[in-house]
């Protein structure tokens, strides 16, 4: 992992507390770059949501989609648990952690953009940061590409319907056009521009040029989501100072959620028999987010100051640390697994 990306949290954790005392010490500017608005997209944050996306993108190699058939039974744990299993089970645990359990410490008002903004993380994949967590388990490569590559692919039409049955089942007004929006600007339109990119860059300079590039955009990338960060909890200042514990409170069903999704898609693939290589990055994409999708739609969907938004930036905090544990765990219980798999394949062939 690069520098930026090691100490993720570290980052965060400072930019919530710049963008709080910025934001309580000087609102107005923060209240005019929320009010650039074109069609509710908010034009500075589309600007960072796109720098944060399409450099993360180019990474992806859709041509991978034709390995698809060679470990398939990892990516078909991996796709039943992201869009199945994953963004069901964060609106079960947002609906009893935000909507009924902490309900008393939170903001009233807040709840349902709580809840929400849970929903939106839960129905985004991720897509980046996979490729670290597969090299630090030792993944099989070919796998983690092509499982982004039909990820992503999935992503374009999928992500919308859910979002919209999640938030219409727990009652919150979805205003389609809106949604429909920030699919095409922050997912269509990326995946797109970013596959053009790839190939450009790969039919002038191959794969160095195409790593020179990875390299030069990687802090841009960072860097935008950071901005980010600062302009939200700028927004979020008053409220998080007036309750400093609602940010703890919307950890809990994050954090039960990325651990359940990861044990769950682990123990899928070992009962099935796949190879440890593939079932690390199987279960690890399947747990982890697509947080800068979800930080552009939640700001799309309901504004800088809502609850939605803070959630979702929730999420990108507990992110790294999580994961990292996730895939310290996979690690260690490699020794068993592949004794578990070798004792179950001898059983079906005796």
């Amino acid at each position: 992992m690069g520098f930026f990306e090691r100490y993720l949290s570290v980052w965060v954790a400072l930019c919530i507390v710049a963008g709080v005392g910025l934001g309580t010490l000087a609102p107005a500017p923060f209240q005019a770059l929320g009010r650039l608005e074109v069609a509710q997209v908010n034009l500075p944050v589309a600007v960072l949501i796109w720098a944060m996306i399409v450099p993360m993108l180019l990474k992806v190699d859709f041509r991978a989609l034709t390995r698809v058939r060679e470990h398939w039974r990892g990516v078909g744990i991996t796709v039943f648990a992201n869009w199945a299993v994953k963004p069901f089970s964060m609106a079960l645990l947002g609906w009893l952690f935000i909507g009924w359990l902490f309900r008393p410490w939170l903001p009233e008002a807040q709840i349902d953009s709580y809840i929400a903004g849970l929903i939106i993380l839960g129905a985004a994949p991720c897509t980046a940061m996979v490729f670290v967590w597969s090299h630090l388990t030792n993944g099989e490569p070919h796998f983690t590409l092509s499982q982004i590559a039909l990820n992503d692919t999935i992503m374009v039409f999928a992500f919308a319907p859910i979002v919209a049955l999640l938030l219409g089942l727990s009652s919150i007004i979805v205003p389609w056009e809106t949604l429909l929006i920030s699919v095409v600007l922050f997912v269509v339109v990326p995946v797109i521009a970013a596959n053009l990119w790839r190939r450009a860059i790969l039919a002038r300079g191959g794969e160095p040029a195409l790593k020179r590039t990875l390299d030069r955009l990687g802090p841009v990338s960072i860097g935008a989501l950071l901005l980010t960060l600062v302009l939200l909890f700028g927004f979020q200042g008053e409220q998080i100072i007036d309750q400093p514990l609602i940010i703890a409170l919307l950890a809990v069903p994050i954090i039960i959620q990325v651990f359940f999704i990861w044990g769950f898609s682990y123990l899928l693939n070992w009962w099935s028999g796949e190879a440890h290589c593939v079932a690390a990055p199987s279960s690890l994409i399947a747990a982890s987010n697509f947080f800068e999708l979800a930080v552009a739609t939640a700001i799309g969907l309901f504004g800088f100051e809502s609850g939605a938004a803070l959630a979702t930036v929730v999420g990108v905090l507990v992110e790294v640390p999580v994961m990292l544990t996730a895939v310290r765990i996979t690690n260690a219980t490699k020794g068993w697994y592949e004794r578990r798999t070798a004792a179950t394949a001898k059983e079906k062939t005796s």
